[in-house]
Order: C-alpha cells, then structure tokens, then sequence
C-alpha cells in the first residue's frame, strides 16, 4: 500500500508496464568485457625514464675511450695499405721499354746538326749560287771552331778532326764551282757533288 501511495504522489517515477525484471537478458560471465583504460602518459614516462638523458650520453662519449666520427672524417684517415703491387715480367710489359736507349748525346752532334742543316738547303732552292757558297762557307768555318774545341779539350782524336777539315775544304770547293757554274747540267752535277761531301762530313762527326 505503500508503494501505491508512493506511486499515486510520484506518478513519473511508476514504472512501464512493459519493463519486466524477469524478461531481461541475463548476462553471463562470459558475455562480460574488461575494459582497460588506456593513456599514453605512463608509457611515455616508462620511455623516457629508459632513455638516458642527452647531458649523460654526451659526458659518457667524453669520457669514453671510443669516440664516435663522421664518415668524412674516417675516408680523410684512411691509411693507404702497406701492400705494393710487383712489376709483371718483361713479356707481360708492354709499356716499357726493355732495352735502354743511349740518352748522352754524341760529342760532335752539334757539328752534324750544322752539316744536317746545310744539306737541307743544298735541296732546296736557295736563292742565287753566290748566296749558296756563302751559306757553306759560314756553316764550314762554324763547324772548324766547334772542332778546335773539342780537340783542345781532348775528347776527340787530332786524325779525325784533319779529315774533317780535309772534307770541309772539298765541300767549300764543290760550293765555289757551283757558283761558277754558266750552264744547268754543270750546276746540278756540282750541287749533287757538294751535298755528297757534306754527307761525307756528317760520318766523320758522326765518327767522334
């Protein structure tokens, strides 16, 4: 009677009648969930607290033995390997010469060089005949100063330095009939003469 009165003065709070206790579901054990609350907060303070602090880790690298560089700076000390690389043998060489070439000059190779050069402009024409002689004549009385040196000094024999001079004169006399020369056959027959004494000139400095 009560709870009618209760009701009657609170008619709000009387229940539906379609809400029954006896028809609602019975929850099993099973049917039952946990649930978790999840905030990342105490994970962080976990990460953090394992993580050693930056003023730590770089005291530790200061006073560890072992300190930690760059790449670059590991390529710039790079030690080159103690390791030498042997020469092939001579058959396997094609770069290299395996005979060796004499590199001292020869001592009358500054009289072959005149007499050389001469010949040359015997080849060529050259101007007029007079001009030729002179030419010869200037290159022979060079050559007898560079042999009188090298005599003087004793490095060549006094034989061949005679037969130079001997030489020189036939060639300076072959240079003064072809300045002489009136006709063309003439002049060619004493040019060819003069180029061939001059060639005879360059063996015996060649012969120093």
């Amino acid at each position: 009677m009560a709870s009618t009165s209760f009701f009657h003065i609170f008619p709000h709070l009387k229940p539906s009648p379609s809400y029954n206790l006896s028809n609602s579901p019975k929850l099993s054990h099973s049917s039952k969930k946990t649930v978790i609350k999840c905030s990342s907060q105490p994970q962080q303070s976990q990460s953090q607290s394992q993580l050693p602090q930056t003023t730590e880790l770089e005291e530790g690298q200061e006073n560890s033995p072992i300190q930690i560089r760059s790449k670059a700076q590991l390529v710039r000390e790079k030690k080159p390997s103690d390791l030498a690389k042997t020469e092939p043998p001579n058959f396997e060489i094609g770069w290299k010469r395996t005979k060796k070439l004499p590199l001292e000059k020869k001592k009358g190779y500054m009289i072959m060089d005149f007499l050389d050069k001469l010949e040359g402009l015997m080849s060529r024409q050259y101007g007029t005949t007079e001009l030729l002689a002179k030419a010869g004549g200037i290159v022979a009385e060079r050559v007898r100063e560079e042999a009188e040196i090298l005599r003087n000094k004793g490095e060549v024999d006094d034989r061949l330095v005679v037969e130079l001079f001997r030489v020189l004169k036939l060639m300076e006399m072959e240079l003064e009939m072809v300045k002489a020369a009136k006709k063309e056959e003439t002049l060619n027959e004493r040019l060819e003469q003069a180029k061939a004494r001059c060639r005879q000139a360059i063996l015996v400095a060649d012969s120093f």
